[in-house]
């Protein structure tokens, strides 16, 4: 098992409980497994130019769906995009409520998912699996796409491919083993990552908070993943 999956079940063992329990709670877990629903998340692009024709040509496709063969034919959730912009973003988010109104929350994410992207694998403007970055974050406000110098851009700051955002930390990249040769389930947190140190997030004054994933692609080809499971670890001071 990877150092850092251990430390993130260390962390929900030690300090742990159930965002059904009391999502008030100084510290408690949100867990969301999308073998059994899609859990209320809802799919988005952002980072392309905004003609009528452009969702179209960037092949953008997302789906509740079944896993690839390989991997058993369990639900998902599924996100597809050519990225001719050498930059599309490609996210799902959620909204969570009934937290401390106003307060700071550090937050601890694992986001497990399906990528068939091997590790040192070449590809147009960079590898498809090492130049595609995982970020997971959180806002106040909803993150939501916008046209700004007729590009869909995001309303949040998720930071640019390898570099994190006021709103979003990256959790790593989306390789797979390099023997790999079919889509593999790989996972990735924040927990002594490379990229940045925990993040933090406010909610707004009706205590509710938007939780963002996504991937900052510099690969210019074809990116499908598959979303198996999101785990969060909310801490407030007491």
């Amino acid at each position: 098992m990877h150092f850092r999956n251990i430390l993130f079940i260390l962390f929900i063992t030690l300090f742990g409980c159930s965002v059904d329990d009391d999502p008030s709670a100084s510290i408690f877990t949100a867990s969301f497994d999308f073998s059994e629903s899609p859990n209320d998340w809802q799919a988005d692009f952002a980072d392309l130019p905004a003609g009528e024709d452009d969702s179209a040509f960037y092949e953008l496709k997302y789906a509740y769906t079944n896993l690839p063969q390989n991997l058993g034919g369990k639900k998902a959730f599924m996100l597809s995009g050519n990225n001719h912009s050498d930059d599309l973003f490609m996210f799902i988010k959620r909204k969570i409520t009934g937290l401390v109104p106003n307060t700071t929350y550090t937050l601890v994410f694992e986001v497990e998912l399906a990528s068939n992207a091997t590790q040192g694998s070449v590809g147009a403007g960079g590898s498809p699996g090492g130049s595609v970055f995982l970020k997971a974050g959180a806002s106040k406000t909803e993150p939501s796409k916008m046209i700004e110098n007729d590009q869909y851009v995001l309303n949040i700051d998720k930071g640019s491919q390898s570099n994190s955002g006021q709103n979003a930390v990256v959790l790593g990249d989306i390789a797979i083993p390099a023997d790999a040769t079919d889509y593999t389930i790989i996972s990735r947190s924040n927990i002594a990552s490379s990229y940045g140190p925990l993040f933090m997030a406010q909610t707004n004054s009706d205590g509710e908070i938007w939780l963002i994933v996504g991937t900052d692609s510099g690969f210019e080809g074809i990116t499908t993943l598959y979303y198996t499971r999101i785990n969060i670890v909310f801490s407030a001071p007491d």
